[in-house]
Order: C-alpha cells, then sequence, then structure tokens
C-alpha cells in the first residue's frame, strides 16, 4: 500500500504539515517568551486569563472546520499548556 502514488502524495503533505505545525509551536515559545521577560522586567502579571479567552474567541471566529469548537478548545488548552511547560523547563 506504501507504493501507491496517491497515499504516498498525501502522507507527504501531511508530513510537511507536521513540520510546519512544529516550526509555529517553536516560534510561538519564542515570542511568548520575550513577552514574559518584557512583563517580568516592567512589573505586569505573565497570565492574562481575559487575553487567553479572546485568543480562544478570535481562533473560534477563524475556524473554517472540520475541526469542531470542542476539537478548537481542546488545541489552545494544549498549546497554552505545553507553551507554559515549555517556559517552566527552559527558565524563561
Amino acid at each position: 500500500m506504501s507504493d501507491d502514488p496517491t497515499i504516498r502524495e498525501i502522507r507527504e503533505q501531511i508530513s510537511q504539515l507536521d513540520r510546519d505545525i512544529v516550526e509555529a509551536v517553536n516560534a510561538r515559545i519564542d515570542l511568548v517568551a520575550r513577552l514574559k521577560l518584557y512583563k517580568e522586567e516592567n512589573g505586569f502579571p505573565f497570565l492574562d486569563p481575559d487575553r487567553e479567552r479572546r485568543l480562544l474567541a478570535d481562533l473560534a471566529e477563524a475556524n473554517r472546520g472540520p475541526l469542531t469548537d470542542a476539537g478548537l478548545g481542546e488545541l489552545v488548552a494544549a498549546i497554552l499548556e505545553l507553551t507554559k511547560r515549555e517556559l517552566d523547563r527552559d527558565g524563561a
């Protein structure tokens, strides 16, 4: 089945998207680290629950599917938690 050109092409596209996702998550972590440092240096609290709610609302509005609203909520929660854990690991 792996010799099927259609399967191979679709898998290559999936692999490229997976690499794009990793690149985007790494870029997001870098930016959040910069934001956290700036906030710490200027006396602002790092976490902003209101911002997180707006982020989810903005993404829900932009979501064209097939990702459901529930799936989007899970994805955003996972990304936010992962970002926070990665910053804690790095000491950022």
